[in-house]
């Protein structure tokens, strides 16, 4: 079964960018639905973004809505997260995740529907 795997996190200051990369080791249209979380600690893990590996149609968590943009590149078999405009509460852990089932609309971005996960990548946002 397909692995998933982060990188590209790192410490930026406010303001800054980073791109997140998730890498699948099958074929990542076998996912048809995939998504980055995050967590910070002492917090519950939450959706950021939502793509149809399908029609790349996206969905965003309101707090990231004009800064994170989710990507595809399916000949890559990977997944991208590209942060703009950092903040400090965007320091958290970040996981992509996958499923070969959609989820209802309103649980795009519930953990719950996710059966994949990759080990996370941390991203730490200096004021």
């Amino acid at each position: 079964q397909a692995e998933l795997v982060e990188s590209g996190g790192g410490s930026v200051q406010a303001g800054g960018s980073l791109r997140l990369s998730c890498e699948s080791s099958g074929d990542i249209n076998s996912h048809r639905s995939m998504a980055w979380f995050r967590q910070a600690p002492g917090k519950a893990r939450e959706g950021v973004a939502q793509i149809y590996t399908s029609s790349s149609v996206s969905v965003y968590a309101d707090s990231v809505k004009g800064r994170f943009t989710v990507s595809l590149e399916t000949a890559q078999n990977m997944m991208y997260l590209h942060m703009n405009d950092l903040k400090p509460e965007d320091t958290a852990m970040y996981y992509c995740a996958a499923t070969s089932r959609i989820p209802p609309l309103p649980e795009l971005l519930s953990p719950e529907r996710y059966v994949r996960w990759g080990q996370g990548t941390q991203v730490t946002v200096s004021s």
